[in-house]
């Protein structure tokens, strides 16, 4: 059997229907045990060398504010910690959630500080 390019290979599967294309995946995934999707978004920011900044952080409360009631409430909804532990950090600072994506760290922050907190990231 003749070795397909790469260029030969794209060529191919541009000539395929989606419905085609969804039972090659499938058929990869048996042969080769691998799920070629999870290596393709795997392996896509190193192909696209862009620096967009941090893909996530650790959400830090640094004050909790004069509402420390409504801080306490806000981090035992965002952690499903208990009321001691959500004190704690209300209290003495710290970290409320780690390596959690921008989006979802900016979601945090902004409902930490409408409950009156001061929040960074790190």
């Amino acid at each position: 059997m003749a070795k397909l390019t790469r260029d030969e290979f794209i060529s191919s599967l541009k000539e395929m229907t989606l419905l085609e294309i969804k039972d090659l995946v499938d058929a990869m995934k048996e042969e080769f045990g691998v799920d070629p999707s999870a290596v393709a978004v795997a392996a896509a920011p190193a192909a696209g060398a862009v620096d967009e900044g941090p893909t996530s952080a650790t959400v830090v409360l640094s004050n909790c504010g004069a509402n420390k009631i409504q801080v306490i409430k806000v981090i035992r909804d965002i952690t499903g910690l208990g009321l001691k532990e959500a004190k704690d950090i209300a209290d003495n600072g710290g970290n409320v959630k780690e390596n959690v994506s921008m989006d979802e760290a900016n979601e945090i922050k902004a409902k930490l500080e409408e409950a009156g907190a001061s929040v960074e990231f790190k």
